[in-house]
């Protein structure tokens, strides 16, 4: 029978890892049976740069952390040898890390996870995995953005053009907005000149 030192270190460490688990935004039940060293360092290091650990925990403790957490329906991903993934800021990049990963090391698999504290498949993560980044959309809706703007440009030009071709006298209208800060700026100017 394990000592009681030894129980109550095993104790702690599902404390630990059960009050990480509630903070994180992410957790992932990984496959790691074949991987080698090289691949292991690499992988590691992308998810350090993606704000994500990388851990390998017994099986056991997992389990008692998940459910100390409040986190049901992820035992079964639980056989085996499993490697969890957690990360407290973005569930995003270090989903598309392991995704890539699996794509290129066909041993290496997506078990099941945790986004948002909502439990989920592997092919529900490799879905999400599969998405923009927020930078990538952000950038796609600029430019689209643009496009509209810089043909609307166009567009006016084309009219104006026309209008002056036809003969027409194109005048510019300035906003209400503008002629009433105008008119407040000539209005200060007169002051200061009455004032001298």
């Amino acid at each position: 029978m394990a000592s009681e030192k030894i129980l109550n270190q095993k104790k702690e460490e599902v404390s630990a890892l059960a009050s990480k688990m509630k903070e994180a935004k992410l957790i992932l039940l990984t496959e790691y049976r074949g991987i080698n060293v090289t691949d292991d360092t690499t992988l590691r290091k992308d998810l350090r740069n993606a704000n994500a650990t990388y851990t390998v925990i017994k099986n056991n403790i997992t389990r008692r952390a998940l459910s100390e957490a409040g986190i049901e329906g992820l035992e079964d991903k639980l056989e085996g040898p499993v490697a969890v993934v957690m990360s407290s800021e973005d569930y995003l990049e270090p989903s598309k890390v392991i995704y890539n990963f699996t794509k290129e090391n066909e041993y290496y698999k997506i078990k099941g996870g945790v986004i948002d504290g909502k439990v989920m498949t592997a092919e529900e993560i490799i879905t999400l995995a599969k998405l923009p980044s927020r930078e990538t959309l952000l950038s796609m809706l600029a430019g689209a953005l643009l496009g509209n703007i810089s043909k609307i440009a166009v567009a006016l030009n084309e009219v104006k053009k026309q209008k002056e071709a036809a003969g027409e006298k194109v005048t510019v209208s300035v906003p209400a907005e503008e002629t009433a800060s105008e008119a407040v700026a000539e209005e200060a100017t007169s002051e200061t000149k009455d004032a001298e």
